[in-house]
């Protein structure tokens, strides 16, 4: 019964996410119709528009898989219901994007595309906030629940019956503990209902419909045969797996061509975030190197005037997980300064593998002004374009100062470098290298779009005012 009435559920929604892409279409094609500009294209035939809606229609089950849409949605978070309903309405607009390409059709309106989308995303996101707050609301008053018993008698198998107790929301109700061989009974927040040898006639005697395996992990391979009797009696049966309990990252199930894998990574992994991160940078880059072209023109000149040498400073940085790259920078020190460096060593204000001096004799007149107002970093959009950097990252570090990382300061090359940084915005030299490592690390485990844009917007007042620069 649980089972179906779940089936309903699911069937539910794909049809009414069906009917409000549809609704979509026509609200977005009224308001359409209402633009009366010049500018904009005019509305194609109804039976073009109806005909693109059938389209759409069609890919939606394609992308609103792909972005796992539907499936598991009980203990799901509201933030992740929502960010995958836009992971789907992007693959949505690709598959659109896609089809009006090979079809040849470029008198389809991108404004009544765009509104279409955004409409559609809306009301999609405005459902799953009403039936989410009319389901938890039905299981807090003990309706449409799970009963489910753990496995295993130790701290995991407490802290999963904790977890599933501690939101009521999620509808679960517990039946009771299955003891592995020669677990002690006594203690345990709630009934015994058997060992685990005996969980077949366990599940015939009590009404149980989720079964969660918490053992240590030396211990699963005796689970075998109790998972197969989950199997064999159609009753839901989940690993709770805690593999590394000190370290720290995101854990994940991936398939593998057939083959279940655990993932685990604590650097950013998800495509469509890191695919419009990548998007961003492309963009801003080739328009930020495009309208500064004269102010480019003009550095170059200051340069070259300034003091003999070249304009462009190139060096070898360290990029992501270790790939070499060719930085680009406005030179700022006189030629050969780099050889110079071993004679100040001495005079270095940095802790850690750094070399910062507040008044470098390097530094040539011109160079100063470029420091002070990091125009010398211009140059490194290119390498934003070409992909090596991003406007947003941890700064590209030296090789020589990598060899000389402690193990755990090497996770900040997980990313791709950037232009900028929480550091550059923080201080820059006027924080210590400790602390200018932490800020990368916590940049990276908490990275999101709009972090990004916190940092270049808190980048401008940071140059302006050159705050931290040597």
């Amino acid at each position: 019964m649980l089972k179906e009435r779940a089936g309903a559920v699911s069937a539910g929604l794909r049809a009414l996410d069906l009917a409000l892409v549809a609704v979509a279409f026509g609200l977005a094609l009224a308001l359409r119709a209402a633009v009366d500009v010049a500018a904009v294209p005019p509305l194609l035939p109804a039976g073009r528009h109806l005909a693109w809606l059938a389209v759409a229609l069609a890919l939606w089950p394609a992308a609103a898989g792909a972005a796992g849409v539907y499936g598991q949605y009980r203990t799901r978070s509201r933030r992740e219901e929502i960010l995958r309903l836009a992971r789907a309405i992007g693959l949505l607009a690709l598959g659109v994007a896609a089809a009006s390409f090979l079809g040849r059709d470029r008198e389809l309106s991108r404004l009544l595309l765009l509104g279409w989308l955004g409409i559609a995303f809306a009301l999609l996101a405005g459902s799953r906030v009403a039936v989410r707050t009319l389901a938890h609301e039905a299981r807090r008053r003990g309706h449409n629940t799970r009963a489910f018993a753990v496995v295993g008698g130790g701290p995991l198998a407490r802290a999963m019956r904790q977890r599933l107790l501690a939101r009521p929301e999620w509808g679960f109700t517990f039946a009771g503990f299955v003891l592995e061989q020669g677990a002690a009974r006594r203690g345990l927040p709630g009934p015994v209902l058997g060992r685990v040898d005996e969980l077949a006639a366990v599940l015939e005697r009590h009404v149980v419909d989720l079964v969660v395996f918490a053992v240590p992990r030396d211990r699963l391979p005796e689970m075998e045969a109790a998972v197969a009797a989950c199997q064999e009696q159609g009753v839901v049966a989940k690993i709770g797996l805690e593999p590394f309990p000190a370290r720290h990252g995101r854990l994940t199930v991936e398939d593998l061509d057939g083959i279940p894998v655990l993932s685990y990574a604590s650097a950013p992994q998800d495509a469509l975030p890191l695919l419009a991160k990548r998007a961003f940078d492309v963009l801003a880059s080739a328009l930020a190197l495009i309208v500064l072209s004269p102010v480019l023109a003009a550095v170059a000149l200051a340069v070259r005037l300034g003091s003999p040498g070249p304009v462009l400073f190139r060096q070898r940085r360290v990029g992501l997980s270790g790939r070499t790259f060719t930085l680009y920078k406005f030179r700022s020190m006189r030629a050969g300064a780099e050889a110079e460096q071993a004679r100040l060593a001495d005079r270095n204000e940095m802790d850690g593998p750094v070399f910062k001096l507040r008044d470098d004799p390097r530094v040539t007149r011109v160079g100063k002004v470029l420091r002070r107002t990091s125009l010398d970093e211009l140059p490194q959009l290119w390498n934003v374009l070409r992909g090596e950097m991003s406007l947003v990252g941890p700064r590209p570090p030296l090789p020589e100062e990598v060899r000389r990382y402690e193990r755990w300061q090497r996770r900040r090359l997980s990313v791709k470098p950037g232009l900028t940084c929480t550091w550059q915005v923080s201080g820059r030299s006027e924080v210590g290298f400790g602390r200018w490592m932490q800020l990368d690390l916590d940049y990276i485990d908490r990275w999101s779009l709009w972090q990004d844009m916190r940092i270049v917007l808190r980048t401008i007042p940071a140059v302006l005012l050159g705050r931290g620069a040597r």
